[in-house]
């Protein structure tokens, strides 16, 4: 009797051997015999009859487990996935983008080219196995330690756009909801440990998987962890994750986790080198570069843009969300800007003490021209942010001359803190007049003022001795004081310019809190004092 054994087949006929008692012992050459000497000499050096025998070695356990045919077979394959690809000598299917440095060409002894092997020749035929037998083949690799953790990153993003459907989009199909958790916990668990095995990208994907699977907490948590400490390498687009429970379109609150764990990178560094050695430590800077702060602060301010058109988001997410970035320094806050003008036009309910407290996140110092521009003209602005923007203007001014820029006056500083005290001082409430929406005619007059008052009373001009910052207080304060009590209630600004010269910043946001914490702290005759038309 004639069987021809192959890959497909010789799984099923050992395990019938082994069943029939087929030994040496009964008689000499047996089948058993005969068949471990062909997978042997045949089977397990070939790569792709291998992964064969290994995908149908599925509906033949418990049973060929205990044969040991399984375990042999994984260990032929991640010896052939670490051999050196200069000795790659057999087929195996690829038709993926190489690693960056595998994209040349090579000459061999004899002058002819030959073009390399990729270092991730076997990611794609291993994509072929189910999820726990590729679980074994990748744990019994790592093992080795000969591939690097940016191969087995690669085969762990292979295996996750071949298995999960539509995981390139950032969703999976509806299907088999518990087989696919098991394959995105199988892949997490498999994650390299260090830095960079894997691009932020994939394992935001990998998050918005785990969240639309149902996935443990343990495998979110690791994952948000793993994001933070390589979140400059996110896009906005990246980080935009559906909020499971419907209230809100986007999940703020995770990716408020996220920005604490890249925040919490720097902290362990000092705590780390100080820990060692502590002089060399305090010298020791964190592992957070400046550059890497600014694009995180960059790519929080582009998200908090995209998520203030939700009508549903709450002011506190949209808040607390912008104060964990807030202690970056950055050069502009025309990001900021966008975010805080397109949540207060979703936003028209809300009330003037919510408008300050957004408000308060950027400083007026900081806007571009542009965004300058915009902010006079926007009705949705409380008058006094406006304020702020126009005298911060003015100075600008003054440096473009060449001359020194002035210190600020402490009443334009005490614009947001003014309310405090002038309510204890039972007249009048200036938090109503400062948060109205003032008329052209007013905000050009204000402007004029300004302007004059720069120049007649010497700002901008190298005065050392500052004699003269006082009375400028004071007049420039006067003045609008008595623009903004012309009327007891104010027009939207500038309406037929509305939306002019709108700038969509690239620069990020930084906190606000342009009063001084000491002034905050302003006695009632203080204020009125700076208040005094």
């Amino acid at each position: 009797m004639t069987v021809t054994l192959n890959a497909y087949n010789v799984i099923a006929t050992r395990c019938a051997a082994e069943y029939l008692g087929m030994h040496e012992a009964i008689e000499k050459g047996n089948l058993i015999y005969k068949i471990d000497v062909f997978l042997s000499s045949s089977i397990f050096r070939s790569w792709k009859d291998s992964i064969i025998l290994l995908q149908t070695s599925k509906s033949m356990l418990p049973l060929v487990e205990d044969l040991k045919v399984v375990s042999h077979c994984i260990e032929s394959i991640a010896n052939k996935a670490c051999v050196d690809v200069s000795k790659v000598d057999w087929s195996y299917t690829y038709n993926r983008k190489k690693l960056p440095e595998e994209n040349g060409i090579e000459s061999n002894q004899n002058g002819l080219r030959t073009r390399l092997v990729p270092k991730d020749w076997w990611v794609e035929d291993l994509c072929e196995l189910e999820v726990d037998l590729y679980k074994s083949v990748i744990t019994n690799i790592k093992s080795k330690a000969v591939q690097s953790n940016e191969v087995i990153g690669e085969a762990l993003k292979a295996y996750a756009y071949r298995r999960l459907p539509n995981f390139s989009k950032g969703m999976i199909q509806c299907g088999d909801v518990s087989k696919h958790r098991l394959i995105v916990e199988t892949i997490v668990w498999l994650l390299p440990t260090e830095k960079g095995s894997v691009p932020c990208r994939f394992l935001l994907k990998l998050l918005k998987a785990a969240i639309f699977v149902e996935s443990g907490d343990r495998t979110k948590e690791e994952l948000v962890k793993r994001i933070g400490q390589q979140l400059e390498e996110a896009s906005v687009s990246d980080i935009l994750i559906q909020a499971p429970d419907g209230a809100t379109i986007y999940d703020v609150s995770i990716v408020q986790n996220i920005v604490r764990e890249f925040f919490m990178k720097n902290g362990n560094a000092e705590i780390e080198s100080v820990g060692g050695d502590e002089l060399e430590g305090i010298r020791k800077p964190g592992i957070l570069s400046d550059a890497s702060k600014l694009m995180v602060a960059k790519l929080i301010d582009e998200y908090l843009a995209e998520i203030a058109k939700d009508p549903n988001l709450p002011l506190p997410e949209f808040v607390n969300l912008a104060e964990l970035v807030s202690s970056i320094s950055r050069p502009a806050h025309d990001g900021l800007y966008r975010a805080i003008d397109t949540y207060l036009k979703e936003h028209p309910a809300i009330n003037k003490g919510e408008k300050k407290r957004i408000c308060k996140l950027m400083d007026c110092r900081k806007l571009s021209v542009d965004a300058c521009l915009h902010a006079v003209q926007n009705e949705r602005l409380p008058l006094r942010v406006v304020v702020q923007v126009l005298y911060f203007e003015q100075l600008r001014t003054a440096a473009s001359s060449g001359t020194s820029t002035p210190d600020i006056p402490r009443g334009i500083k005490d614009l947001n803190n003014e309310s405090n005290g002038s309510s204890r001082s039972g007249t009048t409430n200036p938090e109503d007049e400062l948060d109205a929406v003032a008329t052209a005619e007013e905000l050009k007059a204000l402007r004029k003022e300004l302007a004059s008052l720069r120049l007649s009373n010497g700002v901008g001009n190298n005065d050392k001795d500052g004699d003269n910052k006082p009375s400028m207080d004071k007049a420039v304060m006067s003045k609008v004081k008595g623009l903004l009590k012309s009327k007891k209630s104010f027009i939207k600004i500038w309406a037929s310019k509305g939306g002019q010269g709108e700038n969509s910043g690239s620069d990020s946001s930084e906190s606000m809190s342009s009063a001084n914490p000491e002034e905050a702290k302003s006695t009632p005759s203080r204020n009125r004092r700076h208040s005094v038309s």
